[in-house]
């Protein structure tokens, strides 16, 4: 915009004699700083812009703690009694329901409800105040667009625009001010009648019509999208996939069904069968003893964990040291003690057979204990056994 534009728009504006306020442009932070302070000790209404953040502006310009934060507060609460009233009095008069002997009001399980209705109903007011109070939308206008003293202030410039509405307001004052302040520039802005007049408002006919268009065009494409695209390709590949639904027939099979035994022989993945579940048991044993080693070292690691499985699936019964005294004091047979001679000549092979299979009124462990876990838990029966019989070598 060339100077004798400016001239001409500032005079045709002049004519209208609708002051909205007195600008001046500063080139540093710390005068821009400076001039806040000051223009704060007289004025309330009247406003800074910056080209990027200035750090301690908001004590410069005097400004106290916004109160949209009590604001949102303060709706937030007020709609969560609210809320909390409803739900007191479905629960203990329109609708008392008896749900496994809880109190008709439990107010626990209400508490997350309460919690998610303040911040919806806080946030969402908070947005349409900051939206339809503070900035007047749908209005977009404004005095200060499109002026030398906004481009300036967007670009390199530091800009203070004392409002004319402020009650201490004089634009002979407020210009001396400013060229006091060392401001640059300084000019006045006036309210333009165009954009007075042609602005938005809520009642608006033309923002009416608009909002209506676009609610509507909103509701039918989500209610397309979510009753009527997803049931339609390429988005139904999840619903109509080619596969086998269990208990239905199929026609890919001779037996014409979808169920099929697997082949004969395999063995699923990460699952190892165990080879010695045999319909003699003296049989199975001893080819368990014959055939089975335990591939797990002796490491403090293994017999903690043999420890801990041990003291959580075998100490009821067997007693925390294998001798046999059950702690459930008689309300169950006892087994035999593991340090017995049978026990103590056994391969740990055996004892990972009986872990594994089960014996008399003892259960298998195979789908509580891992593999290694009972490996483990052999090595720590045979430190048992080792502490009530040590050797020789193991005290010196």
């Amino acid at each position: 915009m060339s100077k004798k534009t400016e001239n001409t728009v500032m005079s045709e504006q002049k004519q209208n004699n609708k002051l909205f306020a007195m600008t001046g442009l500063f080139d540093t932070p710390d005068e821009i700083m400076h001039a806040a302070s000051e223009a704060s000790k007289k004025y309330r209404k009247f406003d800074v812009h910056t080209p990027y953040p200035v750090h301690g502006m908001d004590d410069a310009m005097g400004l106290g703690e916004s109160p949209i934060g009590w604001v949102t507060l303060i709706i937030g609460t007020t709609c969560m009694l609210l809320f909390l009233g409803f739900i007191a009095w479905v629960s203990l008069v329109n609708y008392p329901n008896i749900w496994a002997g809880k109190p008709y009001f439990n107010l626990p399980g209400y508490i997350p409800i309460l919690f998610e209705v303040t911040v919806l109903t806080g946030a969402v007011s908070t947005v349409l105040i900051l939206f339809f109070i503070v900035s007047g939308f749908p209005r977009n206008n404004h005095p200060l667009h499109d002026t030398p003293y906004m481009q300036r202030t967007s670009d390199d410039k530091f800009g203070l625009c004392l409002e004319a509405a402020d009650a201490a307001f004089d634009e002979a004052e407020a210009k001396g001010l400013l060229e006091q302040l060392g401001a640059k520039q300084v000019q006045p802005v006036y309210f333009d009648p165009v954009e007075e007049k042609s602005g938005l408002s809520l009642t608006s006919p033309v923002f009416l019509v608009v909002s209506a268009f676009v609610t509507v065009g909103i509701a039918t494409l989500a209610y397309f999208a979510l009753n009527r695209m997803v049931f339609m390709p390429p988005f139904t590949f999840m619903n109509q996939q080619e596969r086998v639904v269990a208990q239905t027939p199929n026609g890919i099979f001779a037996d014409g069904r979808s169920m099929q035994l697997p082949v004969e022989g395999t063995v699923a993945r990460g699952l190892m069968p165990y080879p010695f579940k045999l319909d003699d048991p003296n049989q199975a044993q001893a080819m368990a003893g014959k055939y089975m080693a335990n591939p797990l070292p002796v490491t403090a690691a293994v017999l903690q964990t043999g420890k801990m499985q041990f003291e959580s699936k075998c100490s009821a019964c067997h007693g925390y040291y294998g001798e046999g005294d059950s702690r459930l004091r008689g309300l169950f047979p006892a087994p035999p003690t593991l340090h017995s001679k049978k026990v103590t000549e056994w391969e740990d092979a055996n004892i990972y057979h009986v872990i594994t299979n089960g014996q008399n009124l003892m259960p298998s462990y195979a789908k509580q204990l891992t593999r290694d876990e009972r490996w483990a838990v052999v090595h720590y029966v045979r430190a048992l056994q080792r502490s009530l019989k040590p050797k020789e070598t193991d005290v010196q």
